[in-house]
């Protein structure tokens, strides 16, 4: 059963950082393309930062320049530093593969705030 857990969320100040975790099980993590995604109240889910299996990198042009994505292959954990956050950040951050696929659910993820 492929399992995908969040963390590292929380309340943050405008201009302040986060490192949000993805840990992955269930699925033979390091063959697949991964991503970040978030959703906004009242909006749909995002793509905000994909990685290929072999380390390439993709932003959308919201989070360029201010958002890393990484992969440990060896501990089957994704990887998103946020820095100079807005509140536009505002959401609820989610991994999982890049496209996503109807076989690996959706996990809870990680609720980011941004206000001062």
């Amino acid at each position: 059963q492929v399992q995908l857990v969040e963390s590292g969320g929380g309340l943050v100040q405008p201009g302040g950082s986060l490192r949000l975790s993805c840990a992955a099980s269930g699925i033979v993590f390091s063959v697949n393309p991964m991503g970040w995604y978030r959703q906004a109240p009242g909006k749909q889910r995002e793509l905000v930062a994909a990685i290929s299996r072999g380390g390439s990198t993709l932003y959308a042009d919201s989070v360029k320049g201010r958002f890393t994505i990484s992969r440990d292959n060896a501990k089957n954990t994704l990887f998103l530093q946020m820095n100079s956050l807005k509140p536009e950040d505002t959401a609820v951050y989610y991994c999982n593969t890049n496209p996503s696929v109807s076989s690996v659910s959706w996990g809870q993820g990680t609720q980011v705030t941004v206000s001062s």
